[in-house]
Order: structure tokens, then sequence, then C-alpha cells
């Protein structure tokens, strides 16, 4: 037994989020995390809404709520839509709980007591008509690099190029639209992320096993012509964890907190450290703290592409400077964007499927098998919907459903609603446990080393060789002259039925816990080592339910309206 620390990034919490955030982290994090529970380790997994920084005031003041109701309201929201997506986390936080703001405090003192955090004066948009400094998103205009007339002053949207507010051209606020802007003097806390250059190059150089888009993301960053930059960890903001050093307000940055990409990673290590108090115990350090049991930890990382420079570099830097011992990340599992119909998502534009939208048109595994199926794992993938049908009823109705179906039927219109009970196995069987053995241990090993794009394929694959084994076995034909044979070809099937329930689990749960309980199986107990295993645990006993369509067909009629209902046109 392992034990295994799985977090996904943290949503933002300005809105409901869409597809592409559901692939980018939350649900890969949660096929390898039920793959892992299921092979006996011990799985930790967590997340938490991120909900400081400018984009939350911004959402707060359109909704016209005060941005700790409108953040509170939020969690509950995306909390919802996790749990009807099945997301498995151990613990749901958030980056706004004392945990973190006390943590983060903490990291900030060991910086600068370390010399790894300096006071940095820095010129900033000060807005006349709202009487404040205008950090990163109070701030839009072109963005000097592509021209881009929306660009905010933190990234341009268009060419993602990393900005300061005062790079763009014609800038104005994003709160009230002045632009009668002048340019001040002002104090910000910069975390020197350049003297750390060289141990994080030695510490990434190691990582061999990483995906070659999380290592080459963090190879730019590090190596580019202007080399790591430091990087500002203050914003003149009142949403946020404090500027306080050793308890205390820290001269100088009393109206001013921590910029919220520094404060959210740790945010991770505060949600655990919240799990932890919540069931009266200090567990959480076994997980976090190297000489108190987390040198034992694997720990894995599920993030969007955006996200990666974050964790490679400034994460692993407030851990390097603090000199402390805490758990650095084992593995990075970056991903690719997610378009839609050739073209992005886009909320304002009502352009694509959000997540609460999505479970209330489609059940939750249609969502989980195309995305999974799918996942922008080595380049950017396209969502249309007519990928969308023709997955769902080929996958899950044709191939799964279908052999299901067919086996139910045909045992309770010939034997009742027991599963039938037999001898040995024939050479069809034998021969048929083979090849899905070998098709098994791909699957496995697909699993374990988080290619989810394969492990989905090996799957399917495995549902193919069930339909495959009842056209050639058709026990249809057999019954006429041989009803103990028939009866042993439907048990077999059956003993498919309840492998295909326990290994599927990772990527369709519901699905699978619908199947186990129309067929009357156990409760998902192990995941199988050796299949014959698997071929022997169905009792006489079992009394198996007619189900419905366990995978309805997606309509063209269906296809069509929701294509031209999402298309932002």
């Amino acid at each position: 037994m392992k034990k295994i620390l799985i977090t996904s990034a943290l949503p933002y919490i300005n809105g409901i989020k869409h597809l592409g955030n559901l692939i980018g982290s939350q649900l890969p994090a949660d096929v390898y995390a039920r793959y892992m529970r299921a092979r006996g380790n011990k799985v930790l997994f967590i997340c938490a809404t991120d909900e400081h920084g400018t984009p939350a005031e911004l959402a707060a003041i359109e909704k016209k709520e005060t941005v700790e109701k409108f953040c509170e309201k939020m969690w509950n929201i995306q909390k919802n839509i996790a749990d009807g997506f099945s997301i498995s986390f151990d613990y749901f936080g958030r980056s706004s709980s004392q945990q973190n703001h006390e943590l983060t405090q903490h990291f900030a003192t060991k910086l600068w007591e370390n010399g790894f955090i300096e006071e940095v004066n820095e010129n900033q948009f000060f807005s006349k008509e709202d009487n404040r400094y205008l950090p990163d998103r109070y701030i839009t205009g072109t963005c000097p690099s592509c021209g881009y007339e929306k660009a905010r002053g933190d990234q341009c949207e268009n060419c993602t190029k990393q900005l300061q507010p005062t790079d763009l051209i014609d800038p104005s606020s994003t709160i009230s639209g002045s632009r009668s802007l002048e340019i001040r003097k002002t104090k910000h806390l910069y975390l020197k992320q350049s003297e750390l250059k060289n141990k994080l190059d030695d510490w990434i150089s190691k990582k061999d096993d990483w995906p070659i888009l999380t290592k080459s993301i963090a190879k730019k960053w590090l190596h580019n012509k202007e080399g790591l930059k430091d990087r500002g960890i203050t914003r003149d903001l009142s949403w946020g964890v404090k500027v306080k050093k050793n308890g205390e307000a820290w001269k100088g940055f009393e109206n001013k907190v921590f910029y919220v990409w520094f404060d959210a990673p740790i945010a991770y290590i505060a949600a655990t450290k919240e799990w932890s108090e919540n069931n009266s115990n200090q567990e959480w350090k076994k997980w976090w703290i190297t000489d108190q049991g987390a040198d034992e930890v694997y720990y894995v990382q599920f993030m969007a592409k955006d996200n990666i420079p974050f964790h490679t570099l400034s994460f692993p830097a407030t851990i390097f400077g603090s000199g402390e011992n805490w758990k650095l990340v084992d593995y990075i599992k970056g991903f690719n964007w997610l378009l839609y119909e050739g073209g992005k998502f886009s909320t304002s534009e009502k352009r694509g499927i959000f997540m609460d939208v999505a479970l209330k048109i489609f059940p939750a595994d249609y969502w989980r098998w195309w995305l999974l199926t799918n996942a922008p794992e080595n380049s950017d993938t396209n969502f249309t919907w007519d990928s969308f049908q023709n997955t769902i009823n080929k996958d899950l109705a044709d191939v799964l459903g279908n052999f299901i179906t067919r086996v139910t039927k045909f045992s309770l219109a010939k034997f009742g609603s027991k599963i039938p009970k037999c001898n040995d196995y024939g050479v069809l069987e034998t021969k048929t446990i083979n090849e899905i053995e070998l098709l098994y241990e791909k699957y496995n090993n697909f699993l374990t080393k988080i290619e989810i794009r394969k492990a989905s394929q090996e799957l399917r694959n495995m549902w193919v060789v069930g339909n495959e084994y009842l056209q050639k076995a058709q026990p249809w034909s057999i019954l006429k002259k041989d009803k103990t044979k028939a009866k042993m070809i439907i048990r077999f099937s059956f003993h498919l039925i309840n492998l295909y329930s326990l290994i599927s689990e990772p990527f369709i749960p519901d699905s699978c816990e619908k199947i186990r309980k129309n067929f009357g199986l156990q409760k998902k107990t192990e995941w199988p080592e050796r299949l014959e295993k698997v071929f022997d645990n169905l009792t006489d006993e079992n009394d198996m339910h007619s189900p419905n369509i366990l995978f309805p067909k997606i309509t063209d009629s269906e296809k069509e309206g929701f294509k031209e209902k999402f298309s932002g046109s």
C-alpha cells in the first residue's frame, strides 16, 4: 500500500466553469484517485476554491454583493457541481480559510527571514475617479504585443503574453472605465525567484518521468532570454490574505494583501490541514511534512497548461525558500486546452457548455466518457456535438449498453431472475479471459502512468470483447439443443458484466453503480489483480432486475438543437 496525495488545480471562484476546466484538472485527477484507491492505496484527494484576487472582487461588484457572500455562495455551487460529476474529493476547501491565511503568512515570514523576499518600489496606476490603485485586472487596454484591445493588466487573453498594467496602451479602469489615471510610486513585496533558479533547474532536470508538456513549459520559463524573474507577491486589494510577518502587520503593507498566485497553491496544504482539524487530528503533517511521514508520500498534481509555471517554479520556490521540510510534488500532469466547435468557450457570448448546464441535459457519465476519451494530453482537443453524439452512441450505447441489455433480456426470458448455475467453462471462455487479460494489463499500465486516453481505449476494447464473445457463443442457438451450455454462456457473460462494473468505475462511476444494483452484485470492493478471481465470485443467489436502457442514445434532433443553442450566435 502506498500513500498517494492528489491535488487538482483550484477552480476560480468568479463563476461556473466550462468543460475545459473539468477535463483540465478535476476529472483526470478523479480517475487517478479512484484507480489508486481501488488498488488498495491510501489516497488523499484535495482541492479548494481559489477565492482571492481581482476577478473575485469584480464578480462580486457585478452581482452587487459583498465579496464574502459571493464567494460563500459560489463555493456551494462549485461543490454541488463537483458532486454532480461524481468527483471523489476527500476534502474540498476554500483558499479564504483561516488555515490558508495563517500558512501563507507563515511562508512569507520564513522567506523574508531567509532573504528571499524584498521590498520593491514600483510604478502603478492610480485612478483619481476610483480613488485607488489599480492592480492587474482592474486595468484593461491594448496589448503592446498583438494589439488586442481588451487585454488585462496581468495577461493578454489573445496572445497569452504576461503583462504589467503599465505595459498597456491606452489603459482604463475596469471599475469605472475612467482614463483619468496617473502613475504613482507604491511598494510591493517580491519573491526573489531568480536566486532560486539553479535549485529549481536542478530539481526539474531530475524529473525524467514528467510529461513533455509539463517539463517543456517549466524549462521555457526557466531559460527564456529574460531569465527567471522575481515575482510580486502583494496587491493593492482589500479582499485576500493580509500581509503579516510573525503574526503582526507588515509595516508599510497594512492596506495590501498577498497576491492570489502566492496564496493559492499554499491552499493545498491549508485544505489538508482543515480536513485534518475537522477530524480532530494532526494527520495533515504526515502528508505534507517530510520528517513527519510525508517522505513516504507520492504527490501528484493535475492542472491545465497555464497553471504549470506557478506549480513548477513559484510554488516550489516558496517551499525551497522557506528552508522547511515541506513535501514537494513528485509528478505534474498538465493538459492542453479544450476548444468548443473550433473556438473558445465564452461566458459573455454564451458559447459552449458550462458544467451546471451540462448536468441538466445529459448524465454526468456521458460528459465524463467523452472528455476522458478525448483528454487534451498531447495537443488541444476540439469538442463538437457530432463527436459527442458519435462517441456516446457507439461506445456507451452500442458497445457496453448493448452487451448488458442482450445478456439481461435473454437471461430473464429463458432462466428467470436468478443468475443461472453452470459447471466448468469451455475453450471459448478461456480464450476470452486470456484476450481480456492482455488488454487489462495495458489498461492498468496506462492508468498507473496517467495516460488517460490510452487507458480509455483499452477499456473500450475490453467491452468490445464481450460483444464478440456473445456473437461467437450464440446462446440463443445453443439453447435449442443444450440448455446447460446456454446457461454457462450466460453465467460467463454476467461475470463479464461484473468485471466491467469494477474496472470501468474510474471512468463512469454512476453507471457502474447502476449496473451492480440491477444485478444484485456486491458493492465494489477491491480491484481485481487476476481476472480468474472475478469469474468465481458470483453466487447463484444474485437476483437481477430488468434495467431501463442504461445509455439512451443522443438523437439527431437533440444534437442539432444543442449545437444551435450553445453556439453563441
